[in-house]
């Protein structure tokens, strides 16, 4: 294992490629770096399908080479078709990545209310899961906005209230109250521990949402939430 392999998927994807451009002039030396980038991205479902065949096949640098040496070198005894043809095959997953890492969260928010309803909302949260991997504490800001909004959505509806101060478990309590699924509305004991462990999930995701989002710079010691937890 090596220890400094960058923590998102862009910069993976970023370092991968200078060690296969090296590649392209002969030069194997990171090997196993590569083949650690490689099986790291390759372990996302989304990214796998992005990555160019020549390294979904290549495990490593030597296989890599057998393939990029019988391509054409271009005049003068230059690498650039080699390079470029590396480039070019790695441009649709810098595309999706750079795409991912830098939409805003705020049309979370919008997405939501086009569609209120189980596919809408679905689909919503299918991009957030998106960007557990390459973007942790934005998968994390995602699901608490597609969250918050929902819930207001629904007081919305049904008639209750709300402020611009109330945070998120507020906001689930009183949709819990209106929708009938407060544990302190049911008698039984199975009941309540399920809808009080959907109370808890929802007051997690708050307080963690609050932890990674604060205003204030973060020193090089500031816990990052892993995509696990994303």
């Amino acid at each position: 294992m090596f220890d400094d392999i960058p923590d998102t998927s862009l910069e993976q994807a970023r370092m991968m490629e200078n060690i296969l451009l090296a590649a392209c002039e002969g030069d194997r030396s990171q090997t196993g770096m590569y083949a650690q980038l490689r099986g790291m991205l390759m372990g996302d479902e989304t990214l796998q399908a992005l990555l160019p065949q020549f390294v979904r096949t290549s495990r490593d640098l030597n296989h890599f080479w057998s393939y990029v040496k019988d391509l054409p070198t271009g005049t003068s005894g230059h690498w650039e078709k080699r390079r470029r043809h590396a480039r070019d095959g790695l441009t649709p997953l810098f595309d999706f990545l750079e795409k991912r890492n830098t939409a805003p969260v705020d049309s979370v928010a919008t997405d939501v209310l086009k569609s209120v309803d189980p596919d809408g909302v679905h689909a919503v949260w299918s991009r957030a899961l998106e960007r557990r991997h390459a973007d942790p504490e934005g998968a994390i800001t995602s699901a608490h906005t597609l969250l918050e909004t929902t819930c207001k959505h629904i007081l919305d509806e049904t008639g209750g209230s709300y402020s611009d101060n109330d945070d998120l478990p507020g906001l689930y309590r009183a949709v819990a109250l209106k929708l009938n699924i407060a544990p302190s509305q049911h008698a039984e004991e199975a009941f309540k521990r399920i809808l009080g462990g959907a109370t808890s999930v929802v007051e997690g995701l708050g307080s963690l949402r609050n932890k990674i989002g604060d205003a204030h710079g973060k020193g090089k010691a500031a816990v990052r939430p892993a995509p696990r937890h994303a």
